[in-house]
């Protein structure tokens, strides 16, 4: 039985529910592996043979190897988790989410103190329908 998901409509947002936690159990379980430092170097020594270790999907693995944390979310991936990523890269979690955004750390950072993203237009997606319908009767 399918549960009720009104988070689905939530524009540009992947809620980690159980779902998506079955989905990403492997890339999440390789992610915490990156933890130890014999891993870390394994991994950066062969990303490839080092992923193939795991059972994860070719999608999951070509989001680690491309570092599209947007399309290792979409495979099930916690941003917790894929933070150890970012962490072998030597990257900060700063970075990182700029690079979900498509803007540099600097731009991600200047929109970041400056409020944050609009909430116009991204609290769900029938409100743009809703705000169209209402100026077409007006």
């Amino acid at each position: 039985m399918a549960l009720d998901k009104p988070y689905k409509d939530i524009p540009g947002t992947t809620i980690f529910d159980a779902e998506q936690s079955r989905k990403g159990y492997w890339l999440n379980q390789f992610c915490m592996s990156l933890m130890k430092a014999d891993n870390r170097e394994r991994f950066k020594a062969d990303e490839r043979a080092y992923l193939d270790q795991w059972p994860m999907t070719e999608e999951q693995k070509q989001g680690v190897l491309t570092r599209d944390l947007n399309r290792c979310i979409a495979a099930g991936g916690n941003i917790y988790f894929l933070a150890k990523i970012g962490a072998t890269d030597g990257k900060s979690f700063q970075y990182m989410a700029a690079s979900m955004t498509g803007m540099t750390q600097e731009q991600y950072a200047a929109m970041m103190l400056a409020g944050g993203r609009s909430a116009e237009g991204n609290r769900y997606i029938g409100e743009k329908a809703a705000t169209q319908s209402n100026k077409e009767q007006a």
